[in-house]
């Protein structure tokens, strides 16, 4: 994914099919500096962490 989805998709009211490493995530926050991500899971919102754009895909 690019940097530019990545920032509408998190600031979007409505949901999408995003996976991380085959899991669908949420992402919460995008730095356009490092070009990485603060995603949480779907099935496990305790679980967060900061992933690198690159290896987000929207189905």
């Amino acid at each position: 994914m690019n940097i530019g989805r990545a920032i509408e998709i998190s600031s979007a009211a409505e949901t999408f099919n995003i996976t991380y490493m085959d899991e669908p995530v949420i992402i919460q926050h995008v730095d356009e500096h490092t070009k990485t991500a603060r995603i949480y899971y779907k099935k496990e919102p305790e679980r967060e962490h900061e992933v690198p754009v690159l290896y987000l895909i929207e189905e």
